[in-house]
């Protein structure tokens, strides 16, 4: 069973937390992502870091107290370094190009793909690879995921959007009958 609840989350210089009731205030110049815990952890600040323990020894409450902490320390992390996300476009006139906070893709269908992307988060294409930059794990997690989801890569030609630390499983086509 995981301890990593018991670890206190240490907050960087610069980093802002403040507790209003059941949710916590992560703030660092104009960045603010909140982190609520619904009540199952009773959280203290103190000394530039956060300590986090179960509300009760009720099995719910105690598998909550890793995942809040985990959470609280993603939310630092994202304040401080950022998440990146890298996705490569693989096949024959696949494109992909930035104009304002929209995402224009070009994935083999008959017409273009717009995917509007949050203000907070930063894309940018350099010949075959979207960058997607932003604070949020969550955020960023997500809005990757829903890019790839458009043209997911195929296991014959290795076409479509994949990560860029992705490996495509190939398959060997039909033989022909001779």
């Amino acid at each position: 069973m995981s301890r990593i609840g018991k670890q206190p989350v240490l907050i960087p210089s610069g980093v802002e937390v403040k507790q209003e009731g059941d949710i916590l205030v992560f703030k660092k110049g104009k960045d603010e992502l909140t982190l609520d815990t619904r009540g199952f952890v009773d959280v203290k600040i103190e000394k530039a870091q956060i300590v986090f323990s179960p509300k009760s020894e009720d099995r719910k409450d105690r598998a909550f107290w890793g995942t809040y902490r985990s959470l609280a320390n993603n939310i630092i992390i994202g304040l401080t370094e950022g998440y990146t996300k890298k996705l490569e476009i693989n096949g024959v006139g696949y494109r992909a190009a930035v104009k304002g906070n929209i995402l224009e893709l070009q994935l083999g269908f008959s017409h273009p793909i717009n995917y509007e992307f949050p203000k907070n988060i930063k894309v940018s294409v350099e010949k075959n690879i979207i960058t997607i930059q932003g604070v949020s794990k969550q955020v960023v997690g997500q809005i990757a995921a829903e890019v790839r989801g458009f043209r997911p890569p195929e296991p014959y030609k290795g076409k479509g959007v994949k990560y860029v630390d992705e490996r495509i499983i190939r398959k060997a086509g039909k033989t022909a009958k001779k």
